[in-house]
């Protein structure tokens, strides 16, 4: 009877843990929905200051972005209020582009949502405007039916995206949630990409911006690395500035066992989605064991480039003077930051190419993906044949 009884005590105190958990959960989501409301409402009330005479200041607590939106049509700024504020942003409202521009020279924003056509100063001079003034906050075209063309040109002077009107709740709040995530995104790759001295005694770094550059192995232009075995041949694989630059492998092609290897020639791939990058082979030799694992496990090649993640293994022939391309590990440093900007050049020429082109078809992560992938294969795969040449000779 007694342990009964003490199931049922524990069963009843879960029971009430849970309801307790919930309704406090529940009154915290109303407290915070009240607030907003408040917040909302005593923004409403407020017409002008000395900063901007149509402007309309909304603050919540731990907003998840701070916008400025700027329309001539006070009924679209009482919509993003309304909307924005309840889904917990903070928002500023002003109804002319000068007023947008001032405020941007005074305050912090994350996100400027600007009308296109406005009078006098229209949504393309606040782009550019706020885009000189300040580049790291993020523009994001109002546009109506009929000028999507003109909304899409101003990306090319540094818009982030564009919104449609009219647009329901709902719609608004999703994508500029997902705005938010894509901000979050570019900033994390803005900071500069650091290099760690990877030895026996310390770990690998799992931040993205740290690249591993291991002292116990050689590497090669291409950015593939060698370490020779106990046995006398040579093992093979990709450093980690191939695995973090790229951001997304999805598989590995593997040369068949007892291939002939030759210097320069195609020897192994990695995939993404549509994409395919060739590595040639950086010695002559014939292919004596592949790492299987990586057929079913590409993420091991991500998770541990240098141990777990390598890619096959080549009984090397011919000439040492091969070896006139590869870098110890530990001497390589100096080289790898110059890797490091030839690659960010390189990037930032493709995507500005890209922007003047034709609007994106597909996703802007798809997007980003595939301009990595181009920026990597011409820095590093391409136009290093006549390295491979002059070794060979």
């Amino acid at each position: 009877m007694v342990p009964v009884i003490v199931i049922l005590t524990v069963a009843v105190f879960i029971v009430v843990d849970v309801v307790t958990r919930l309704v406090m959960k529940r009154l915290e989501e109303k407290r915070l929905l009240r607030e907003r409301q408040e917040a909302l409402d005593i923004g409403l009330r407020l017409e002008s200051t000395d900063q901007a005479d149509s402007l309309k200041r909304v603050e919540v607590e731990s907003p998840k972005a701070r916008i400025l939106a700027v329309d001539d049509e006070a009924i679209v700024l009482d919509s993003f209020r309304k909307i924005l504020v309840l889904a917990g942003y903070s928002i500023d409202t002003v109804e002319s582009g000068p007023e947008a521009v001032g405020l941007v020279q005074r305050h912090d924003y994350d996100f400027v949502f600007t009308d296109l056509k406005m009078p006098d100063y229209d949504g393309l001079e606040v782009t550019k405007a706020v885009k000189h003034l300040r580049p790291d906050i993020s523009v994001v075209i109002i546009t109506g039916y009929g000028t999507i063309e003109s909304a899409v040109a101003a990306m090319k002077y540094g818009a982030m995206d564009y919104v449609e009107k009219p647009f329901t709740e709902d719609e608004l709040v999703a994508f500029v949630n997902r705005l938010v995530i894509r901000r979050s995104a570019q900033l994390a790759e803005e900071v500069p990409a650091k290099l760690h001295l990877l030895t026996a005694r310390s770990h690998r770094s799992e931040e993205p911006n740290v690249v591993d550059v291991a002292s116990g192995v050689f590497v090669t232009p291409e950015h593939s690395w060698l370490t020779l075995e106990t046995t006398g041949g040579l093992r093979i694989g990709v450093d980690d500035l191939c695995v973090k630059l790229l951001k997304q492998i999805d598989g590995v092609d593997l040369p068949e066992p007892a291939h002939k290897a030759e210097m320069g020639r195609p020897l192994f791939s990695l995939r993404s989605g549509g994409r395919t990058l060739i590595f040639t082979s950086p010695v002559d030799g014939v292919v004596s064991r592949v790492n299987q694992r990586l057929t079913d496990s590409p993420g091991l090649l991500q998770r541990q480039p240098y141990r777990l993640g390598w890619i096959c293994c080549v009984e090397a022939e011919g000439d040492i003077a091969q070896m006139r391309l590869w870098m110890p590990g530990r001497e390589a440093l100096s080289w790898y930051e110059g890797e490091l900007e030839s690659f960010n050049v390189a990037l930032a020429r493709l995507r500005a190419a890209h922007e003047e082109g034709e609007a994106p078809q597909e996703a802007p992560e798809s997007l980003e993906q595939d301009l990595r992938w181009d920026a990597f294969e011409h820095t590093f795969l391409n136009g290093r044949e006549e390295q491979n040449a002059d070794a060979r000779a």
